[in-house]
Parts: structure tokens; sequence; C-alpha cells
């Protein structure tokens, strides 16, 4: 029992998850699965083909294959309990695992912002200074482009994590969402939210909007570079470098923004979680793979190699 009150400290979270959705439960579990699995094939074809073909060693898909990684990590970190609590009659967390949850989400969600940025700076290095890119892009400098936003997401998550996690949660424990996220929490708790509140306001300036606004301003330094090319084909080469990585922004950011900029929620937040969880890793197998012809053709090869051995 809590000193000098009748509430009893809360033990476990239930997650409500969709289950208003009675009658789609089964159809939501099967289509989620199978967004699961595809996306996990999806990305370990896309790191295995990085890391095999010769041709591929190059920065862009350097941080492609990390890329990929983060996006395995990050799809096992709600997928698999979203699974469950479809199919469980009891839909329930343990304040550890909820806490644990919570902060692994939120950790790889600010990192995959900051190395979205990360990858637009090394195009953008790569149009604006094509002569000097390989001397500039050392490994060194990869490296640090590559181990930067992890630990940045996972320094800036703590902050509003802990505030959330130490806050005094006696009742209701009922989180309109499929998995453990801050908002949902804060919402929960008998303690005063505006100090948790305002940490997560920071953290989203901090890692969601100001890579956003590097993004979009490297982007237009992109965009000015590529217009004074001459030639019609160069231009076209030069933005389908960058046409798969924007695509990817947009879809990510879009929801991303629209969730984590209001501090309170809103009762909507798990459908627009959809997009960013299951909907936006499924595609980005598909965006990097297909709409780029480097990729194709070294996964054409490493096919009719494989068929030929066969043979």
């Amino acid at each position: 029992m809590m000193k000098d009150t009748n509430y009893t400290v809360v033990k476990e979270f239930l997650l409500l998850g969709f289950a208003n959705l009675h009658n789609f439960q089964s159809v939501l579990f099967c289509l989620v699965l199978l967004a699961f699995i595809i996306c996990i094939f999806g990305n370990v074809t896309i790191i295995s083909l990085i890391k095999m073909e010769c041709t591929l060693h190059k920065p862009i898909y350097f941080f492609i294959s990390i890329f990929a990684t983060l996006e395995l990590i990050f799809i096992t970190v709600t997928i698999p309990k979203f699974l469950a609590i479809l199919i469980q009659r009891k839909k329930a967390i343990t304040f550890i695992g909820c806490c644990a949850q919570l902060y692994a989400f939120n950790a790889l969600g600010e990192t995959e912002c900051f190395l979205l940025s990360s990858m637009v700076f090394d195009r953008y290095l790569a149009i604006n200074n094509p002569l000097r890119y390989s001397a500039i892009m050392n490994h060194k400098l990869c490296s640090v482009l590559a181990v930067f936003p992890w630990l940045a997401g996972f320094f800036v998550s703590f902050f509003p994590t802990m505030s959330t996690a130490v806050m005094e949660f006696c009742g209701p424990n009922e989180i309109d969402h499929f998995f453990c996220d801050l908002a949902p929490l804060q919402n929960l708790a008998c303690s005063d939210p505006y100090k948790s509140n305002l940490l997560t306001v920071i953290a989203a300036l901090l890692s969601t909007v100001l890579p956003f606004i590097t993004i979009i301003i490297l982007y237009i330094h992109i965009i000015f570079t590529v217009l004074k090319i001459q030639s019609r084909e160069g231009k076209m080469k030069a933005f389908s470098t960058c046409s798969s990585h924007l695509i990817v922004v947009c879809l990510f950011y879009g929801t991303v923004i629209a969730v984590y900029i209001r501090p309170n929620g809103s009762h909507y937040d798990k459908y627009l979680a959809i997009m960013y969880t299951v909907v936006t890793p499924l595609l980005n197998p598909f965006i990097y793979a297909l709409r780029n012809r480097e990729v194709k053709h070294a996964l054409i090869k490493l096919l009719w190699q494989h068929l030929k051995l066969r043979k």
C-alpha cells in the first residue's frame, strides 16, 4: 500500500489494443503477422546482400544496412506483444516490462530519426561535393555518423522515460494502446504529469523536429544543386539517389510528428502508430530494394549464382 493513501500501487497494465474491433481481431492478427514476417525477411535479405556483394560496399549502403538492422530491432519491441494481445484474453504486461518496452521503443524511434538525418547528410555530400566525397566520407566519418544516432537516441529518451516510470500509478491500469508509450502512461498517473509532459516535448523537439528540420534544409540544398545540373540525365540520376530516402522520411515523420508533438495524446494515436510500427517497416525494404538499381542488380546476380550452383 502507498503511504497516507488507500490506493494500491499498480503492478501491471492492461493493453486494450483494438479490443473494440471484436470481429476483426483474427484478421488483424494475420495481417500484422504477415507484415512482421515479410519485414524480417526483407531486412535480413538487404543486410546479407550488402555484406556479400562487393559492389554495394559504399557509404550509402553501409547506412542502409544499419537502418535495416535498426528496423529489425524496432519491430521486435512492439509487434510480438501486439500479436499476443490480439489472441490472448488477458492482455497484461508487467510494470517493469512496460517501462522496458517504453524505453526501448522511444530510444529506437529516436535513433531512427537521427539515422535518417545522417543518411541525408551522406547524400548531401555526394551531390554537393562529388569530387571530394570519397575523401570526406571516409571510414571514420561513416562510423561516427552510424554510432551517433544510437547514442543520441538512447540518451535523449532516457529522461522522459525515467520521469514517467517514477510517477505514481494507483489505478486505473488500462492503456488504450497496443504497446506502452509515453502519453498513454502519463495520462494514467495519479501524480502531476507536468514534468514528464515537458520532458516528452523537449525530447520530441530534439530527436524528431530538429533532425526533420535538418533533413529539410539539406534537401533544399540538394534540390538547388541538382537544378544547376545541365543534362536531364544527370538530374534524374542525382534525384534517383535521394528518392528512396525521401519516401521513407515522409512516411516515418508524417505520423511520428502528428503523434509526439502533442504531449497529452489522443484516442487516434494507436491508429497512427500502426503506420510507423507496422506499415512503414514493411514498406522500407521494398523502397530501398525495388527503387534502387544497384541493389536490384546485386540481388539478380546473387539469385543467378545460386541457381547455377544448384544445377
